[in-house]
């Protein structure tokens, strides 16, 4: 493959102010998770994680598929060796890692590895005609990208248990339902509703932005009481900063408020 179509793999763009937009672009393979596509992909979450013009990242697909999972045929003839210097783990590090939150927005299939990238989201913007699902099993393996375990957190024991055993896929409204989907819309508004959700968290404050999702995501896997402890002292750092100053000035002089993320 050229340097010219990897870099076409995945297609940025900037459609709202503060917004970039990552488009998953392997058509001809229902946008499957190559290792080819997967690097790019983490080529630009590095890039975006340190750009001060995106302060949100929308990650999509196509209109009938997000993403079909991994490409079996790069996967058919590899051994335990093979997986493990792929280090998958490495590639998807900078989409866990990322400091800006990040929207899915899936219409179509989200399923195996494409259902564990939507996973990775923060906010997930699904079409009524989306599907999401961890086949793997009924291939011979298992979810090796995290979807055994963000699943079970998103929707509980029970129902990862059902999709990762079965291998079914639940339709839109079931994920929203189990709390996998954040909103539920029409097929055709996916990416108009992702854009404006992802406009609405870009004009918030960054810093504030920032600590919220941290703390969230450190907060899951912690006692109570740590969990607390760590939103404490995040909320007073950001007593520090210019932003806050600005958000409580303008809310009593009724204005508009100008955040800078400083």
């Amino acid at each position: 493959m050229s340097e010219a179509s990897t870099a076409e793999l995945v297609r940025l763009d900037w459609p709202r102010d503060g917004v970039a937009r990552l488009r998953l672009h392997r058509p001809e393979a229902a946008n499957a998770l190559s290792l080819a596509l997967q690097a790019r992909l983490a080529d630009h979450f590095r890039h975006l994680a340190e750009a001060p013009r995106a302060r949100c990242i929308v990650l999509t697909g196509g209109d009938h598929v997000f993403a079909a999972g991994g490409d079996i045929h790069d996967l058919l003839d590899s051994d335990p060796i093979d997986i493990h210097r792929r280090h998958a783990e490495r590639l998807w590090a900078p989409i866990r890692h990322c400091p800006k939150p990040v929207v899915a927005a899936v219409s179509g299939q989200a399923l195996g590895g494409g259902c564990e990238l939507a996973l990775q989201a923060d906010v997930i913007i699904a079409g009524e005609g989306a599907s999401f699902g961890q086949p793997e099993v009924r291939i011979g393996i298992m979810p090796g990208i995290g979807g055994t375990q963000r699943l079970v957190r998103a929707v509980g024991k029970a129902k990862a248990m059902q999709m990762a055993l079965t291998g079914r896929p639940i339709g839109a409204r079931e994920a929203w339902v189990a709390g996998l989907v954040s909103e539920l819309v029409a097929d055709a508004d996916v990416q108009a509703r992702a854009l404006t959700v992802a406009e609405q968290i870009a004009r918030m404050p960054p810093l504030a932005v920032e600590q919220i999702k941290e703390v969230i995501l450190a907060g899951l896997d912690a006692p109570l009481e740590s969990a607390l402890a760590l939103e404490r002292k995040a909320c007073a750092l950001l007593f520090a900063s210019r932003d806050q100053r600005e958000g409580m000035r303008a809310f009593l002089d009724k204005r508009p408020p100008s955040f800078q993320g400083r």
